[in-house]
């Protein structure tokens, strides 16, 4: 299942984030409340998806260490879209 889901996040992260509220209780252990992830479903997917993911499989289910890394590169990653949207919009 997770290799699936793996596979899912390339091609749209927010129907893995949909995947994961539906059948796993993994978005409300990771965040306190439902506003944080309900925003990041709309605003940051990415990195939604990547904090979610990396407090499941991190040592005692918090982010620490190297894994804020991979969760700062996916806020750049959705920030990026935003910006390459944007252009994509201005050029046609």
């Amino acid at each position: 299942m997770g290799c699936l889901l793996a596979l899912l996040a390339l091609i749209s992260p927010r129907l893995v984030l949909f995947i994961l509220w539906i059948f796993s209780d993994t978005l409300s252990r990771a965040f306190d409340s439902w506003i944080v992830p309900f925003l990041g479903f709309f605003l940051l997917p990415w990195t939604t998806l990547t904090y979610a993911a990396f407090w499941d499989w991190g040592s005692g289910h918090h982010v620490t260490g190297f894994e804020w890394f991979f969760v700062a590169l996916a806020f750049l990653i959705d920030l990026g879209s935003y910006g390459w949207g944007r252009r994509a919009r201005a050029a046609t």
